[in-house]
């Protein structure tokens, strides 16, 4: 059996352990989710799976809309986004495994650190200042997005063609996905740090997506399974989008796809940028939380 079709056996199985364990879990507590209104959901949740196949992270976008119209119970709200992101992450790795031939080390190299990161980092990361952590990603992303925005405009060279990496830069590029694992924990996305950190380490832009997808997909495994156990997720509202998410994933993976390298990088940019403005809303609003409380 070949790398790749291992990941992909990977993938399918934790997959379809993830539907039985929603259906079982739907079938439960139908009778007291029979209010949630399942149209709506599915349509915010496919949108921001569209969008997260772009590289901007589907967690805000859902998180907004819920709450614009009061669609989820914000105690479920984690468990329930985490269990939508299952099938959607694992449509957008299958896709991207084969439309992208990366480099087989790399690639499992980078999902292993991630993994690890989110599961033996997050014991030291949940205890940095989430504010802090906020205000430097966003100071950091904004400077990468400066840089990138250089090398477009031929003021200086960056990004690259390679499909993988080797020696100190994939050294370096463990560390930094281990880390981004690790900065899930406390509600930092991984995806436009993984996709940042692969363009300035000279791999084409397109290398990030399977990379950044496969990390997401074998982590939400654990994560939404936890939920599910502990019956802190709205099963009907994950269902929803667990139909929804993957049709809208196809949708943007062959748009993905049909971008040249020049839009591409551009995208990359957009992504990074946007990201930087969440991280700084997120740092404001934190602030203004005790300010409000006190008022």
């Amino acid at each position: 059996m070949s790398l790749l079709t291992f990941i992909q056996v990977g993938l399918l199985v934790g997959g379809s352990v993830f539907i039985v364990m929603l259906i079982h879990a739907w079938r439960k507590s139908r009778k007291q989710e029979a209010e949630t209104k399942i149209i709506p959901i599915a349509i915010i949740g496919g949108f921001a799976n569209f969008c997260d196949t772009l590289g901007v992270g589907s967690f805000a976008i859902k998180t907004a809309g819920y709450k614009q119209f009061k669609l989820v119970d914000d105690q479920l709200l984690p468990g329930t986004l985490n269990c939508q992101s299952v099938l959607a992450t694992v449509t957008q790795s299958l896709i991207f495994l084969t439309a992208v031939d990366v480099d087989s080390t790399t690639l499992v190299s980078l999902v292993v650190a991630a993994c690890l990161g989110a599961t033996v980092g997050a014991r030291v990361v949940s205890n940095w200042d989430r504010q802090l952590i906020r205000l430097v990603m966003c100071c950091a992303l904004l400077v990468v997005a400066t840089l990138m925005l250089a090398g477009q405009l031929k003021l200086m060279p960056l990004g690259g063609l390679e499909l993988g990496l080797s020696g100190w830069k994939l050294g370096v590029a463990i560390v930094g996905n281990f880390l981004f694992g690790a900065l899930m924990t406390v509600g930092i996305g991984l995806y436009a740090p993984c996709m940042t950190m692969i363009y300035l380490l000279g791999m084409h832009p397109l290398a990030a997506f399977p990379i950044m997808m496969c990390s997401c997909a074998f982590l939400s495994f654990f994560s939404a399974g936890s939920f599910i156990c502990k019956e802190r997720v709205n099963t009907r509202a994950a269902l929803a989008v667990a139909i929804s998410g993957p049709l809208a994933v196809v949708v943007a993976a062959y748009l993905v796809k049909s971008l040249d390298l020049q839009l591409l990088a551009w995208l990359v940019i957009g992504v990074v940028l946007y990201t930087s403005f969440t991280m700084y809303r997120s740092w404001i609003e934190a602030r203004k939380a005790p300010a409000m409380a006190t008022a």
